[in-house]
Parts: structure tokens; C-alpha cells; sequence
């Protein structure tokens, strides 16, 4: 997708995906302040969104609303394209004006989440339309064993449908499928480790070459 005014350069899209508790909302944050003390032009987002769409996600994830998975992976799929079309504050308008968006979440969380629940292809059919409008210039993958996630989730006080260790551990294993599958996409795996300025410095390593510093 080029930007529509040729003379101002389109923003970056990068996205990070892990599972429950792996850390990315913090490390996201750590990278925009980053990138912002270097001049860059930054804007977070996160899925679900804070539209209609998503608060809609949220109450079925947290259990106020009790439905079919399918009905969730065709929610995602919709709140994702609103995400990136919206004509206020959609994420393209953002990158033609050349803003650089980090994202919390994008296609691969619902290709490993509602794909373990319900047909995986199918799952990767309800979300082509987004795919093929706007695809990662990174995606960044933080890591971490399904126990350790959910060490993390408890000390958070709530969990919400996806966070036991045995659905954690399956969704690790269709993440990795998917990036498997889809080898056209530039991935990078970072592990999470114990001190958060460790896995920033490893996010800073695949993530600055794109901005040239």
C-alpha cells in the first residue's frame, strides 16, 4: 500500500504478537518512547480495538458475553478491517501520512487463537481481505513457554477465555504454524527474557535497520 500523498514517506507498520503475559504491550511502549526520542513520528494501537467492534470482542473474551467461537474469529476479522480503514483514525490514513504504527495484536494472534478453535483455514479466509490490504513491514514475536504465560496472567489477578497453560501451549504451536505457512511474511522471534531491557534490546536489533538507524 503506497502512501497517497507522493511526496510524504509512508510510516512503518510494525506488529508484535506473543502470547497472554508475554510482555509485548510493555516492550511496544519501550520502542515507540525509543523511537520518539530519535524524531520518528509514532502511533500504538491495539487489537481488539477501542471501537464498537471491539468492545463487543472484550465482553465476549472476559465472559459477559457468551457465544460461538466463530462468532469471535468473524468479530476480529471485522473490527481488524475497520482497524485499518476507518477514515478518522484507521491505520492507513495514519501510514499515508507517514506515521510510523506499532500495533498490539494483528492477523497472526487470530491465525493462532480462533485457528486452534475453529477451522484454520477458514480462520485465514475471514482474514485475507485485511491481508491483502496491509500486510506488517515486521511483525516481532515474543516468546515464552506456555507456563511461564500463565505465571504471568495469574500475578494480573484475571484471566480471561484464552489463559489456561493447556490452550496457551496450543496456541504457541498454531503461531509457529502460521509463521511456517505464511514464510513470505518478515517475522522475527524474540524471547522473552526475565529483564525487559534485555528483550528490548533484541527488538531494538530487528526493528531500527528499518528506519535506518
Amino acid at each position: 500500500m503506497r502512501g497517497m500523498n507522493s511526496n510524504t514517506e509512508r510510516g512503518k507498520f510494525i506488529v508484535f504478537e506473543g502470547l497472554d503475559g508475554s510482555g509485548k504491550t510493555t516492550q511496544m511502549k519501550m520502542l515507540t518512547k525509543y523511537l520518539e526520542s530519535k524524531g520518528k513520528c509514532c502511533f500504538s494501537t491495539h487489537e481488539p480495538t477501542d471501537s464498537p467492534f471491539g468492545a463487543l470482542l472484550r465482553n465476549c473474551l472476559t465472559g459477559r458475553i457468551d457465544t460461538d467461537e466463530r462468532a469471535i474469529a468473524a468479530l476480529f476479522a471485522a473490527d481488524r478491517l475497520d482497524h485499518i480503514l476507518n477514515a478518522v483514525n484507521g491505520i492507513a490514513k495514519k501510514l499515508d501520512a507517514g506515521v510510523n504504527v506499532f500495533c498490539d495484536r494483528y492477523y497472526f494472534s487470530s491465525f493462532a487463537y480462533n485457528g486452534e478453535f475453529v477451522p484454520f483455514d477458514w480462520v485465514v479466509e475471514l482474514n485475507r481481505p485485511a491481508r491483502e490490504l496491509l500486510r506488517p513491514d515486521l511483525t516481532v514475536f515474543i516468546d515464552l513457554p506456555s507456563e511461564e504465560s500463565m505465571k504471568r496472567v495469574a500475578r494480573r489477578g484475571e484471566t480471561e477465555r484464552y489463559e489456561t497453560t493447556e490452550k496457551q501451549k496450543k496456541i504457541r504451536e498454531r503461531f509457529y504454524e502460521a509463521f511456517k505457512r505464511f514464510s513470505d511474511e518478515n517475522v522475527k522471534i524474540v524471547t522473552s527474557e526475565a529483564e525487559k531491557e534485555e528483550t528490548q534490546a533484541k527488538i531494538r536489533a530487528a526493528v531500527l535497520p528499518l528506519f535506518g538507524l
